[in-house]
C-alpha cells in the first residue's frame, strides 16, 4: 500500500494525535512521505522529530512543544471535569528525565512527574495529584468528585491516588463521594465540613420539589448557576425563573423552611459573606426544627 499523506495522518491519530519520527519510521513511513504529508497539511511539526494532526487542541500542542504532556489543571479542564477557574496558562507534565523547551509565547507551568508517558496528555490520576500540589485542596476535591461521578477514574485509581497524597490530606479521598451532583455541591460540602456542618444534596421536599441542599431539617440552600460559564438569559426568561424561585421559596416557607439562595460567584469568590449568612442561621439552631433542637 502506498504511503499517502492521509495514511501518515491516521498513524498520528492512532498515537493520540502525536507521533515521533521513530514511531512513524517503524510503521513504514519514510522521510519523503513525511515531508509530503507536511506540505499538504495533513500533519504539523510541533518540534524537531515530533508531529501531530492539525486539529490537536492548542493546549496539547503547547504542552508537547514544551517537551511534555498536558497536565495538572489544563488536563483536568480539558477532560471536562469541574474546576473552579479555567487555566490561564498551559500546565505541562514533565518526566524527571525530560528537558523543558522554550518556545514562542511560552508561559507554561511545569510540573515534574515521576510518571513517564509518550502520550500527549498525562494520566488523569497524575494530573489530579499535580492539581493538589499546585492549586490546593478545594480545586483537587472538586475535580476528584467530578472524575468519580463521570467514572473517569475507578476504585483502583482512587486508591492509588490516595496512597500518593501526603498522609495529612488523604481524608479528602475518604470524604469524596461517587454521586456528587456538581462542583458547587463538592465545594459546599467541603467548606461546611470545616464548620462542623453536614449537608444533604438534591433533597425532594413534597410541595416544593427538589432543592439543591438542606442543612439540618429546616434550612434550604439553593446554588444558582451550575457551571463556570453560563450564557446570560434574556430579561423575560430571567424574570420567569425569578418568579418560579420566589414561588418555591414561598412554598418552602409555608412548610417551615428557610431558604438561602446564592449564585456561583458568591460561593466561589465571596465565601466569607456566604459563610456568615449560613452561620447566622445555624449558630442559633434555626436550621433545626424545635423537635430536633430540644
Amino acid at each position: 500500500m502506498p504511503v499517502t499523506p492521509a495514511l501518515v495522518r491516521r498513524r498520528c491519530v492512532i498515537s493520540g494525535g502525536v507521533a515521533r519520527t521513530g514511531e512513524l519510521a517503524a510503521s513504514g513511513i519514510d522521510r519523503t512521505s513525511l515531508s509530503r504529508a507536511l506540505a499538504e497539511g495533513e500533519i504539523i511539526r510541533l518540534r524537531e522529530g515530533v508531529y501531530a494532526v492539525p486539529d490537536l487542541p492548542v493546549p496539547v500542542q503547547t504542552a508537547v512543544r514544551h517537551g511534555g504532556a498536558l497536565g495538572c489543571l489544563s488536563r483536568v479542564h480539558a477532560a471536562g471535569l469541574w474546576v473552579l477557574e479555567a487555566p490561564e496558562a498551559v500546565h505541562v507534565s514533565m518526566p524527571r528525565t525530560g528537558r523543558r523547551r522554550r518556545h514562542e509565547g511560552c508561559g507554561c507551568v511545569t510540573h515534574w512527574s515521576r510518571a513517564s508517558t509518550t502520550e500527549p496528555r498525562a494520566p488523569l490520576g497524575e494530573a489530579l495529584l499535580q492539581l493538589h500540589g499546585c492549586r490546593g485542596t478545594e480545586e483537587f476535591f472538586v475535580a476528584l468528585e467530578s472524575a468519580m461521578r463521570k467514572r473517569f477514574i475507578g476504585r483502583p485509581g482512587v486508591a492509588t491516588l490516595r496512597a500518593r497524597l501526603p498522609a495529612k490530606h488523604r481524608w479528602l479521598v475518604d470524604f469524596a463521594r461517587w454521586d456528587a451532583d456538581s462542583g458547587l455541591e463538592s465545594l459546599l460540602r467541603l467548606r461546611l465540613r470545616g464548620l462542623g456542618l453536614d449537608l444533604r444534596s438534591q433533597v425532594q421536599i413534597p410541595g416544593v420539589g427538589r432543592v439543591d441542599f438542606v442543612l439540618g431539617d429546616r434550612l434550604i440552600l439553593e446554588a444558582d448557576g451550575k457551571a463556570n460559564h453560563v450564557d446570560a438569559p434574556d430579561s423575560a426568561s430571567s424574570a420567569s425563573k425569578r418568579h418560579k424561585d420566589l414561588v418555591r421559596d414561598a412554598a418552602a416557607a409555608a412548610l417551615g423552611f428557610e431558604t438561602l439562595r446564592f449564585d456561583y460567584a458568591l460561593i466561589v469568590h465571596e465565601w466569607p459573606m456566604v459563610e456568615a449568612a449560613i452561620l447566622a442561621r445555624t449558630s442559633s439552631g434555626r436550621h433545626l426544627s424545635r423537635r430536633v433542637a430540644r
